[in-house]
Order: structure tokens, then C-alpha cells, then sequence
């Protein structure tokens, strides 16, 4: 219990914990507003049932003269008044309680999805590709929702453990013997709920989260290649495991909602059973009605009535933590991510790019580059080629800020690459990858992709990327919605888009990381020869298979196990 209150702490800012205190502040003031409404009713029926009680008690004698009452009823009248106001009063606060309850556990929400795209936005590349997006998806649509009810169960149980204390309190001061003896039933029985249907509730929170991950996991993949879906022809195989996955997921919820209902229902009948039991403990002990033991069954039954509700609350939020405890391990795990404490100090690049003596691995002891050395000055068409696997694309990575060599540095005017300049030396890159992603919007928001929209600029890339008149001649220019993926364009027009893209915000570099692998020859020339006029003021780095792609550049890398080569041409 000390390491999940550890973990949720330290999920919770600042303002969140001192929120939680005040909250734990006025649910003790509830509870004892609670004990007063369950105390109030005893001498309430004692008066009302016997009239000379409120002469026989010093107290309410006193009030009795205070406030100059007529008469004994009219006495009872006011104190019935009273005490109905009394318990409208204590509806009201409970509502406006539970209100900041649900303010705070379902608050909650927005704030823990916020930290964790911005965590996951945050995270180094290295770190990214390690992760499957389906679950950060998932993290972030569905855990954090879950956090959110476990945070609830916690609140919830809290509240109602202070109205236990209190009432239990008014019990004890009125008999505590029967009081003692109630305690240890409910004991004996709350260890049993816990050790079978908690237990029960807690597998199926872990089966719950299993299956919700293979069921996203399912979804992202055959969404993302519907495609291929559909050539293959392959959905019952598909169906099959989303039906299991979504079977397993609906059991386990099945599961968890039926079994929650269960502590309620049996604390009911045994609560119903410990006052018939009293009844005719009372009756077969003195062998008469129950009428000089009325008083006292009243009050029982009163604080059973309140107390059960407060134990099933209880135990249902414990049952809660228990299901959605996992949320909370996954979401901890996540948040601890180390974000890359990135600053914008400014770099310039006017001379020379230098790889000095770099290594660089993605697993211990199994170095990709070896003690590669390399220089590009500004303005350079440089090219990488080798055979699949080579470590080209990763080098180019390594270039362009990705990654950070294992050894070695990387300098850009004699200044060291690093945190506190790579922010600045990123901007100056447009990045043309092999796989484009294109989300369903307009051309111009693809183009832009974040960054402010400016029209000009971004009419001035697609006309460099020779894509604007096409887009205007058939389309709505700018305002062309490509769908998601791109699917509504050719391959050829989605690769000019990406085109368009990295041109905007005129960057100093332009990196084609094998841009044009998916097209046919005649479509590659045409945008390879585009491609070399529009970087003709630029330094242009251009990873590639086919030797076609390469004829602009004037400096070829071609890397081999592990080590790099330069052929310059004349």
C-alpha cells in the first residue's frame, strides 16, 4: 500500500495534492456532521415517545426555558422542525462534497493525458521507437480514464472511512458490548469479501488490461494497413483475434461489475440479519415485547443504516483500486520517462558540419557505426548510399540531431551539438522521409503541419515543389482535404506535399531520407531534378538504393560494415 501511495503521489502536482488534503479536511467535517444526524435521532424518539425525558434531562431543560416553550409538544415540534432542517442542510453539503469528489478525480483526467502526450512528445527518438504507438494510444485515451476512477475509489473510500469512526464512536458510547459484537461479524466478513471477491475483481483488472492492449493493438494495425486488408483478403483471421480480444476485455468488465454489486447486497442481508437477531435476543432474554428496548434498537438501526452503505462504499473503492491498479503502474512507468531537457540556444551552420570519430549502438555491444569521421561543408550535395541495414539512415539520424553518438562529437562551425543547441540546429532542417504521413486535412495544414499557416509561404513551397497548379487547376489549391494518409492523392502527389513541407520555413538542409524509393524511375527523375534546382542554395543530404537518385551529388558516403568511404566526384 506505501509503494501505490508513493506511485500516485508522485503523479499528483503540487496543487493537486494540497486539493486532496482539503478534501480529506471537509470529508472529516462531513462525517461528524454525519455522526450528529445519527446521534440527534435517539433523543429526538426518546422525547417524542415520553414526554417527561425533556424534564428529566438537564439539557434540553435548559433549552426548553431558554426559548420559553409553551408546551411539551410544541417543544417536540420545533426540535422535528429543526432536525428536517438539519438534514436538508446535510443532503446540500454532501452534494456540494461530492461535486468537489468529482471535480477532483475526474479533473484528473485532463491533466494526466496532458502530461503524458507531452511526455511522449518529449521522449527522445531512441526512446519513441521502442514504444508501440497503440499503447501510447491507449495510455492516453483509455489509463488515464481509468486513473481516474481509481482516484475516485481512493476519495471515496477515504470519505466514508471517517464516517465509519464517528458513527462507530456513537455506537460504542451507547452500548458497547452489542457494538463489539456487530464489529467482529463485519470484520470476520469484510476479510472474506477481501479474500475472494477482491481477489476475484483484482485478476480481472489485470485481464482487463491485457486484452484492452491487444485490442488497440489490433485496431492500429489493421486500420493502418486497410489497404493490404483488403487485397489479402485476410479479415476472419483479424475478426477472430478482435473477437477474443474484445471478448476477454467485456468478460473481465462483466466480471468487475457484477462483483461489485456483491459486498453491497450481502452488507445489507447481514446487516437486516444482526437486527432481527437483536429482536429476538431481546425477546427470548426477557421474555417480553421490545418496547423498553426501543429506543436503543432505533438508534442500532439507524447506525446500521448509515454505517453499511459507508462499509460497502468502502470496500467497492477498495475493489475499484484493485481493478484499475494496473492504470496506475503504467501511467507511473510513462510519466518517468526521462523528456529531453531541450534549451534554444542558437546555433549557426556558415562552414562545416564535423562528425568526429563517432560510435554510435542501439543495443549493448553491438556498434551500428564505428569510429566514423566525415565532413560536409555548407552548400555540399552529399550523398549516403549502401546496402540495406547499413547504418545510413541511422548516421543521417545522428546528423540531423536524432540520435546522440555513443562517442565522439558533432560540431557545426567548430560548436559542439548538444541539448542546449539542438532545438536551433533541428529548425534548419526539412526532412523528407520514405514513408510520408499525411493526416486528413488540407493541403495547407499538412504543409504547415503545426506551425502557423501562412499562405504566401506555403503557396511558395508548393510552387517549388511543382504541385501548386495541379492542386488549383483540380482541385481547391491549398484548401484540398488529402484524407487520411493522403489516400485521395498519388504517390507522386503526396511525395511533392511532403516536398512542399520540408520547404516550408525556408530551412538551410535539406535531407531526403530515400524520398523517392516507392516511385517509378521516370517519377523519380522528374522530382530528383526538381529537388536539386530547389536546393541549390542549400546543403542537401540524400540517402538512396538506385544510383539514378545520386547524379546531382557531388560527395558519396558509402557505408559497409560499419565504416564509411568517400568518393568525390570532379
Amino acid at each position: 500500500m506505501k509503494y501505490f501511495f508513493t506511485k500516485l503521489f508522485s503523479i499528483l502536482t503540487e496543487h493537486d495534492k494540497k486539493f486532496l488534503f482539503i478534501l480529506i479536511f471537509i470529508s472529516i467535517i462531513i462525517s461528524f456532521i454525519e455522526m450528529i444526524g445519527v446521534g440527534a435521532i435517539l433523543p429526538f424518539i426518546s422525547i417524542s415517545s415520553n414526554f417527561s425525558a425533556i424534564h428529566s434531562s438537564a439539557y434540553l431543560q435548559h433549552i426548553y426555558i431558554f426559548f420559553h416553550f409553551k408546551n411539551d409538544i410544541h417543544f417536540v415540534v420545533v426540535a422535528g422542525i429543526g432536525l428536517l432542517i438539519f438534514y436538508f442542510t446535510r443532503s446540500a453539503l454532501n452534494m456540494g462534497y461530492f461535486y468537489l469528489l468529482a471535480k477532483f478525480s475526474k479533473g484528473r483526467y485532463h491533466l494526466i493525458a496532458y502530461r503524458l502526450f507531452e511526455n511522449y512528445l518529449g521522449m527522445s527518438y531512441r526512446s519513441f521507437i521502442d514504444k508501440n504507438s497503440a499503447d501510447l494510444s491507449k495510455a492516453i485515451i483509455n489509463e488515464a480514464q481509468n486513473m481516474t476512477n481509481l482516484i475516485s475509489g481512493l476519495l471515496l473510500m477515504l470519505s466514508e472511512i471517517f464516517v465509519v469512526i464517528f458513527i462507530y464512536a456513537i455506537m460504542l458510547y451507547i452500548n458497547w458490548k452489542i457494538t463489539l459484537l456487530i464489529s467482529a461479524i463485519l470484520v470476520v466478513n469484510a476479510f472474506l469479501l477481501i479474500m475472494t471477491v477482491s481477489r476475484a475483481i483484482k485478476k480481472a483488472g489485470i485481464s482487463r488490461e491485457e486484452h484492452q492492449k491487444k485490442f488497440f493493438e489490433i485496431i492500429h494495425s489493421s486500420l493502418g494497413n486497410f489497404k493490404m486488408m483488403k487485397l489479402t483478403s485476410n479479415t476472419e483471421i483479424v475478426l477472430k483475434k478482435f473477437e477474443d480480444a474484445s471478448t476477454g476485455y467485456a468478460q473481465a468488465n462483466i466480471r468487475n461489475e457484477t462483483l461489485a454489486h456483491f459486498p453491497r447486497l450481502f452488507l445489507e442481508a447481514l446487516g437486516f440479519g444482526i437486527i432481527i437477531c437483536m429482536v429476538i435476543y431481546i425477546i427470548y432474554k426477557y421474555k417480553s415485547d421490545i418496547s423498553g428496548a426501543l429506543a436503543i434498537i432505533s438508534m442500532f438501526v439507524l447506525g446500521l443504516y448509515r454505517l453499511m452503505p459507508s462499509a460497502n462504499r468502502i470496500l467497492s473503492g477498495y475493489n475499484q483500486i484493485l481493478f484499475y491498479k494496473s492504470s496506475l503502474d503504467i501511467i507511473h512507468n510513462d510519466l518517468m520517462y526521462d523528456a529531453e531537457k531541450l534549451q534554444k540556444n542558437p546555433i549557426v551552420f556558415d562552414k562545416t558540419l564535423m562528425l568526429d570519430h563517432i560510435h554510435f549502438e542501439y543495443n549493448e555491444d553491438k556498434l551500428i557505426l564505428k569510429n566514423i569521421s566525415l565532413s560536409i561543408q555548407k552548400g555540399d550535395k552529399v550523398a549516403f548510399i549502401g546496402e540495406s541495414g547499413s547504418g545510413k539512415s541511422t548516421l543521417v539520424d545522428l546528423i540531423i540531431g536524432l540520435y546522440r553518438p555513443k562517442s565522439g562529437s558533432i560540431t557545426v562551425d567548430g560548436v559542439v551539438l548538444d541539448e542546449k543547441n539542438i532545438k536551433s540546429w533541428r529548425s534548419k532542417i526539412g526532412y523528407i522521409p520514405q514513408s510520408i504521413y499525411l493526416f486528413d486535412g488540407t493541403v495547407a495544414q499538412n504543409v504547415a503541419f503545426g506551425k502557423p499557416i501562412n499562405k504566401t509561404q506555403i503557396k511558395n513551397a508548393l510552387r517549388q515543389a511543382n504541385i501548386l497548379e495541379f492542386l488549383e487547376i483540380n482541385h481547391e489549391g491549398m484548401n484540398t482535404i488529402v484524407g487520411e494518409g493522403g489516400i485521395k492523392l498519388s504517390g507522386g502527389q503526396r511525395q511533392r506535399i511532403a516536398i512542399a513541407r520540408a520547404l516550408y520555413g525556408n530551412p538551410e538542409i535539406l535531407v531526403l531520407d530515400e524520398a523517392t524509393s516507392a516511385l517509378d524511375t521516370d517519377s523519380e527523375s522528374k522530382i530528383m531534378e526538381e529537388i536539386y534546382k530547389i536546393s541549390e542554395d542549400k546543403t542537401l543530404i540524400v540517402i538512396a538504393h538506385r544510383l539514378s537518385t545520386i547524379r546531382g551529388c557531388k560527395k558519396i558516403f558509402s557505408i559497409n560494415n560499419s565504416q564509411i568511404n568517400l568518393n568525390e566526384k570532379p
